[in-house]
């Protein structure tokens, strides 16, 4: 009963809404995340070596700066690392991180541009906050419930963080997709790259309930259905003259 009071206390008192109406729980500060992003920003820099070919660099970095430029503004710091890894980040603060291992999967501007898009989501939808949040209130509940921290971290991941971390997964696809396509880049090549990404997988993945991410075939259905909003912001974006050419 303490727990449930707890939870709903805190569910009064710290839920706002994401940019598509998803309710979030957000027990941190903006400033805070933003701290947490430039010093893990700063420490990543130091421990990956940073990108050889310029020309590399020239292309991250402007399809980069057309994806963020339909945003509030904000001063992106973009950096691209040598690294083998099909990754890519953004971090609290205006921090964006791409691995040169992206580029084997992401094979035109287009498609790095939907990494992009669906990274900066996260960031614009305080997904790292939430993520934060919910981490300290599932400590909270379990300090105060009894019941074994083992069944009850188990439990939580299962049926309350993995879920929301999927769901925030989803959301950026979306967000990701509107933003490619407000900034000129063909939204058509979203769901390619995510099948560009499932043939580069490697190994065995979990079950999607057990999963941080949805599964390939619902993310691409997911970015399919969305094209019938994407695409009328794409051509509005070309009608207007924004026709990037990274």
């Amino acid at each position: 009963m303490r727990a449930l009071i707890l939870l709903l206390l805190v569910a009064v008192t710290a839920c706002v809404t994401s940019p598509t109406g998803r309710r979030q729980l957000i027990l941190v500060s903006n400033s805070q995340m933003m701290e947490l992003g430039a010093t893990s920003f700063t420490q990543m820099k130091k421990e990956l070596p940073p990108a050889k070919d310029a020309k590399v660099v020239a292309y991250v970095n402007c399809v980069a700066r057309n994806v963020t430029s339909v945003m509030p503004p904000n001063n992106w710091e973009v950096q691209v690392f040598e690294d083998k890894n099909i990754n890519a980040f953004a971090l609290p603060g205006g921090k964006i991180g791409v691995f040169t291992g992206l580029l084997k999967a992401a094979v035109n501007q287009d498609q790095l541009a939907a990494v992009i898009g669906h990274e900066v989501a996260h960031v614009i939808a305080n997904h790292s906050a939430e993520r934060v949040s919910e981490g300290m209130a599932a400590q909270g509940i379990q300090a105060v419930s009894g019941v074994d921290p083992q069944i009850f971290g188990i439990a939580t991941n299962v049926f309350f963080l993995l879920p929301h971390s999927r769901a925030q997964e989803s959301e950026a696809d979306v967000l990701g997709l509107d933003y490619m396509a407000k900034a000129g880049f063909d939204p058509r090549q979203a769901p390619v790259l995510w099948e560009n990404m499932a043939k580069a997988s490697s190994g065995d993945k979990p079950p999607e309930i057990l999963s941080t991410h949805p599964s390939d075939t619902t993310r691409i259905r997911g970015l399919t259905a969305r094209l019938n909003t994407a695409m009328p912001l794409y051509e509005q974006a070309r009608a207007a003259g924004k026709k990037p050419s990274c």
